[in-house]
């Protein structure tokens, strides 16, 4: 008597089979949306510092040099997820041709957490010479409650 033990058998090797999917298959049903993708690259390609004051306070800065100003967003998403977006146009230069383009073009955006504490009406972002500066403060500590003293009514 032939006994089978473990997965040799022609039938699991059939359903195995069955199972596979294709790789082509694969790929287009995991693909990353387009959007996705536009949003990763543009992401990849905005450095951006981020330091934390003695005072708590988060600055982050972002080197933007030919955006403008008015070009630029600053806001917060839900769940405190602070999002700097914008986008630098090429301009139109009818005269010439360009032997090298070096500077980027296009949009960028970058995401940044918040902490729980990062007090969002306080957002500040200002624009100065390529550079942009946005300020988050903490909120200040909870006081602690002090204990509340109830009179007691005889009767």
């Amino acid at each position: 008597m032939d006994v089978v033990t473990g997965l040799d058998d022609p039938f699991f090797s059939a359903l195995q089979h069955l199972m596979e999917v294709p790789e082509e298959m694969e790929k287009a049903f995991n693909a990353p949306t387009r959007a996705y993708v536009r949003d990763r690259k543009a992401m990849a390609n905005t450095p951006m510092d981020i330091k934390e004051l003695p005072s708590g306070t988060i600055v982050l800065t972002v080197d933007m040099p030919g955006v403008n100003p008015g070009e630029v967003k600053v806001q917060v998403e839900e769940g405190n997820v602070l999002v700097i977006s914008g986008e630098r146009k090429m301009t139109e230069d009818k005269e010439g041709k360009y032997l090298r383009m070096e500077r980027r073009m296009g949009k960028f955006m970058r995401k940044f957490p918040l902490p729980q504490n990062a007090n969002l009406e306080s957002i500040t972002a200002a624009y100065r010479d390529g550079v942009l500066t946005v300020t988050v403060e903490k909120k200040p500590p909870p006081e602690p409650k002090k204990p509340r003293t109830v009179e007691v009514r005889v009767g």
